[in-house]
């Protein structure tokens, strides 16, 4: 019984290299093809931040004109942070941030930008008349363009 026991032992030597090498070669492939794709989700990640930035911010504009009697007139990114301590006013730490906060029409309307890490740009506006706009200037075209097609989201 014991010899058989031995001998059993001594003829599983192991793999061959050819296998090693096959099984490295598919690791090899399935990485080539994950790789890509988890890049692209980071970036589609950055754009979805920066749009909820925008639309956390169109919030706060909103609430800044209940605030101020229906006027946008002295709204200002500190003071979209003020009401709503989210939003970023600058850049860093690899967050989307809110660029620029412009009013227009003397107070009636108002534009907000959050920028992605990516650096690409979603903007919401409203004008005088209430009609709410959402437009977007994209770095790269194509599937890592962030949902930015033909300048709007």
């Amino acid at each position: 019984m014991r010899y058989t026991l031995r001998r059993r032992a001594a003829d599983e030597g192991g793999f061959t290299l050819i296998e090693l090498l096959v099984v490295i070669l598919i690791i090899g492939i399935l990485a080539a093809i994950a790789i890509p794709s988890f890049l692209n989700q980071k970036t589609k990640a950055s754009d979805a931040a920066a749009k909820e930035m925008a639309r956390t911010a169109q919030t706060a504009a909103e609430t800044f004109a209940t605030d101020h009697n229906g006027s946008y007139a002295s709204m200002t990114a500190a003071a979209l942070n003020t009401i709503e301590p989210t939003i970023q006013t600058a850049a860093g730490n690899g967050n989307a941030y809110l660029s620029n906060v412009t009013v227009t029409g003397g107070g009636t309307g108002y534009s907000v930008t959050a920028t992605a890490v990516s650096t690409n740009t979603y903007t919401i506006a409203r004008s005088a008349t209430g009609t709410t706009t959402r437009t977007c200037t994209p770095t790269t075209t194509g599937a890592s363009s962030g949902g930015c097609v033909g300048g709007t989201w």
